[in-house]
């Protein structure tokens, strides 16, 4: 049952589901079967929110997203750990992400990570250095936590395309894992994601909306492209093979993000046959091997300050494709 004070929480800060729509945002992708496939994405990560933000448990938060569909389920705990790093940053010692996390939601971490970056787009920056739990001895905890940074770079772009994409804004830099220069090219990576939603997943107009963004931030961009292909689909085999060829030079970090996303499919344990034509289309590489290759990849050691461990281990997986 919702509490009274999740109920004026989530009336002030949830969107409704028409909110996300792409006529809503005036995104210029035409209507098709792809993109009410693509939009249903955000709803899930609404209704996520507005359990988590609602609920007076966590046991009834999890039941919920128990009930959404497998293939769903992921961007539904987005949602909810969004709510809960609410709950958590602007309360005292709030511990409800590192519960959700270190339960059910470790399945999703990948996901959850970009719940935070939601959150970390509605909070204030000086909240921001107590919104990560620790969360040892998971073993993307902290490599993975950079995904937040992705998150909070998707969610500038799908709600405030304007400043974002066509006016292609840099956010300031961050201390996030000591990295400040690197929180700019995360938040790239996010808005490459991004821009698969606000074109609809049709290759050429996201081909196109990556171009007209800086030669130096076009690499970021394309693996964020990669990532979302793969993860979320909306896109065929041929316009997969279409994209591929419009990245051109670009074509490795495409390849990089598609292995992320097939990855932390794989690690949700619901893989979906867009995740496996995606793969093949975009790494030549079957589903198991580009797992394979994430995990042999894997940095365990903490980084060097504007390299960190995240990004060597993009570095390795993206050298693979740069050897063949």
């Amino acid at each position: 049952m919702p509490t009274s004070l999740g109920s004026v929480r989530r009336r002030l800060l949830t969107p409704q589901l028409k909110e996300v729509t792409f006529a809503k945002r005036g995104f210029p992708a035409t209507p098709s079967a792809a993109t009410q496939r693509l939009e249903a994405i955000p709803q899930a990560v609404i209704c996520g929110f507005e359990w988590g933000i609602d609920a007076r448990n966590q046991w009834e938060v999890e039941r919920r997203l128990d009930l959404v569909d497998a293939e769903q389920r992921g961007f539904a705990y987005e949602g909810a750990t969004m709510a809960f790093t609410v709950l958590d940053a602007m309360g005292p010692r709030g511990h409800h992400t590192r519960d959700l996390l270190k339960g059910p939601g470790s399945r999703h971490i990948f996901l959850a990570y970009i719940g935070i970056g939601f959150a970390m787009a509605r909070l204030p920056r000086p909240l921001w250095k107590k919104i990560v739990p620790d969360l040892t001895p998971d073993p993307y905890y902290p490599t993975m936590s950079w995904l937040a940074v992705d998150g909070y770079g998707f969610d500038r772009a799908y709600f405030d395309t304007r400043r974002w994409v066509d006016e292609q804004k840099v956010p300031a830099p961050y201390r996030w894992e000591g990295s400040p220069e690197y929180f700019i090219r995360a938040v790239d990576q996010g808005i490459g994601r991004a821009l698969w939603f606000i074109c609809g997943a049709h290759a050429p107009d996201v081909a196109a909306a990556a171009g007209r963004f800086a030669s130096h931030r076009q690499p970021d961009l394309w693996s964020g492209i990669g990532l979302a292909a793969t993860f979320a689909g909306g896109c065929d085999e041929e316009g997969l093979a279409a994209l591929r060829r419009a990245a051109g030079d670009d074509w490795t970090q495409l390849a990089l993000g598609a292995v992320f996303a097939t990855k932390a499919r794989a690690y949700s344990g619901t893989v979906p046959e867009h995740t496996v034509t995606a793969c093949s289309a975009l790494t030549d590489m079957s589903v198991d091997k580009a797992v394979s290759l994430a995990d042999d990849t894997a940095v365990t050691t903490s980084g060097t300050g504007s390299e960190p461990a995240y990004e060597l281990w993009r570095q390795r997986i993206r050298a693979h494709f740069t050897a063949g």
